[in-house]
C-alpha cells in the first residue's frame, strides 16, 4: 500500500506554484486548514485563486492569505468577517466571484464526481445569472451552472491513516470531503494520523483514493468566530 505520508504542512505545500486554483476546505474557521495555510505564507507564493466557502477574518485563515497580497481572485460564498476582504473587493485589488452557498457546494460536488455542469434554480433573475445559460423545467426557470476543480485541494479532517482515509469530526466535515474529491492533488492535514488498517472502514468519509498527502498537524487553534452568550 502506497505510504502517502509527508513529513510537514511545509513538505506537503512547497510545490504549489503561482496562479495556482486552490480549493480550502473548512466553514467559517471550522475544519480550516490552519498548518497548511501557515505553510502557504511561508512561501510567499502569489497569484492565487481560492475557491473557499468563506474567506475567513482579517487575523485567520484565508485572511492571513489576503493581507499578504497573495490572492488574486476568490471564490466563494460567505465574506462578510473580513475587513480586508472588502477593502481589497472595493479597491479593485481582489477580483471576487460570488456565488450562493448551495451553488457552490453543488459545483465542488460535481467537479469531484466529473460532471461538467448542471442546472439549478438558484440566482435566476439575479446578477448571479449574467452570461450564463437558461432553460425552463416543467415551468420553471434554471441556470447552468459548471463543476468546479483545483490544481490543489488543502482539507482538514480529525483523523487519518497513511494511506490517505480520512475521518471528520462533527460540522468541521462541512465542505472538506467534496473538495478532497475535486482536487487534482489533494492535501490532508490531521490531528492524529495513525498506521492503515487502524481505522473502521465503515466510519470512513474520504477514501484514501482522493488524497495524495497526508500529514500530522500541530498548534491547532480552534478558534471561535462569534461567541454569543448571556449578559
Amino acid at each position: 500500500m502506497i505510504n502517502k505520508v509527508v513529513k510537514n504542512a511545509s513538505e506537503a505545500v512547497k510545490d504549489i506554484p503561482e496562479n495556482a486554483v486552490l480549493m480550502l476546505g473548512g466553514f467559517g474557521l471550522c475544519g480550516i486548514p490552519e498548518n497548511s495555510i501557515q505553510a502557504l505564507l511561508e512561501t510567499k507564493v502569489k497569484g492565487l485563486t481560492c475557491i473557499s466557502n468563506n474567506a475567513g477574518v482579517d487575523d485567520f485563515g484565508i485572511g492571513l492569505l489576503l493581507k499578504t497580497h497573495q490572492v488574486k481572485k476568490m471564490i466563494s460564498s460567505y465574506v462578510g468577517e473580513n475587513a480586508e476582504f472588502e477593502r481589497q473587493l472595493l479597491s479593485g485589488e481582489l477580483d471576487v466571484e460570488l456565488i450562493p452557498q448551495g451553488t457552490l457546494a453543488e459545483r465542488v460536488r460535481a467537479g469531484g464526481a466529473g460532471i461538467p455542469a448542471f442546472y439549478t434554480p438558484a440566482g435566476f433573475g439575479t446578477e448571479v445569472a449574467e452570461g450564463k445559460e437558461t432553460r425552463e423545467f416543467d415551468g420553471k426557470m434554471y441556470l447552468l451552472e459548471k463543476g468546479l476543480v483545483a490544481d490543489f485541494a488543502l482539507v482538514k479532517a480529525w483523523k487519518g491513516d497513511t494511506a490517505g482515509n480520512l475521518i471528520f469530526k462533527g460540522t468541521a466535515r462541512n465542505f472538506n470531503p467534496m473538495m478532497a474529491a475535486a482536487g487534482k492533488i489533494t492535501i490532508a492535514e490531521v490531528e492524529e494520523l495513525v498506521p492503515a488498517g487502524e481505522l473502521n472502514p465503515n466510519e470512513i468519509h474520504t477514501p484514501g483514493i482522493y488524497v495524495q498527502r497526508i500529514f500530522e498537524g500541530k498548534n491547532y487553534e480552534k478558534r471561535i468566530e462569534q461567541r454569543t452568550v448571556r449578559s
